[in-house]
């Protein structure tokens, strides 16, 4: 293995984020070789003993699953104080920890990548390299063109216009519209919200697609793990 700086070879670790490793850096929560480790400083986990918290930090096995989220399943990590519903973590049989990319309200569903390589996970949650979502959307009623087109353009929310966005009509059947959105932006709840603001209130939000991953024949509940080329390609996405 070359060199590489200490919050990069703790982010792969799957301990925190690069950011976070910043921080543990500072507060000298993390050895090399015996003495304090230095902000800016690089290590080889070949030769180096990197610790953090006193635990040495081993080269990283990584592993990459994609999952199809079932509704009701909340996209956290950890069981809050009184959540009994389940978590997304508990469906994959993977020891140790996996941060989880792309989260989704516990109404909505469809892929979520769960992965333990921190570097990844950071570039994909990072909207600067630009990476879309693509979901299939239900929606109460049929919208007009020019509703279509307001939302395509951005609505203000929260006193903050969304960005612009890809929406089509697929179908429509039984009082229902089937619309395909695809966005990089990501607020809280926000195909929701801008739906029930322009009056048509969504009916079930699945998303079907992260980049140029695709839910394929997955069913809600299963999951597969990527493929080394896959991987490559989601590594080898540049800042626009």
């Amino acid at each position: 293995m070359a060199e590489e700086r200490l919050q990069k070879l703790i982010s792969q670790a799957g301990i925190v984020s690069r950011r976070a490793a910043e921080d543990l850096i500072r507060q000298g929560r993390v050895s090399v070789n015996g003495r304090p480790a230095q902000l800016g400083e690089k290590a080889d986990l070949a030769r180096d003993e990197v610790k953090v918290d006193g635990v040495t930090l081993r080269p990283p096995q990584f592993a990459y699953y994609l999952l199809y989220k079932p509704r009701n399943v909340v996209s956290t990590n950890r069981r809050m104080f009184n959540e009994r519903r389940p978590l997304v973590r508990e469906l994959i049989p993977h020891e140790g920890h996996l941060f989880t990319v792309g989260r989704l309200d516990a109404d909505s569903e469809g892929l979520i990548l769960l992965t333990n390589d921190g570097e990844l996970a950071d570039r994909l949650m990072h909207p600067r390299y630009g990476h879309t979502k693509t979901y299939h959307v239900w929606v109460v009623g049929r919208p007009l063109p020019k509703t279509l087109e307001a939302w395509r353009n951005g609505v203000v929310l929260d006193g903050e216009r969304t960005a612009p966005a890809k929406v089509r009509q697929l179908e429509e059947s039984g009082g229902e519209t089937l619309l395909e959105i695809v966005m990089r932006e990501g607020r809280k709840r926000q195909i929701r919200n801008v739906a029930s603001l322009l009056g048509h209130p969504v009916k079930r939000l699945i998303r079907v697609k992260i980049d140029f991953l695709e839910i394929g024949h997955l069913r809600p509940g299963q999951w597969r793990t990527l493929s080394p080329a896959e991987v490559r390609q989601l590594k080898a996405r540049r800042k626009p």
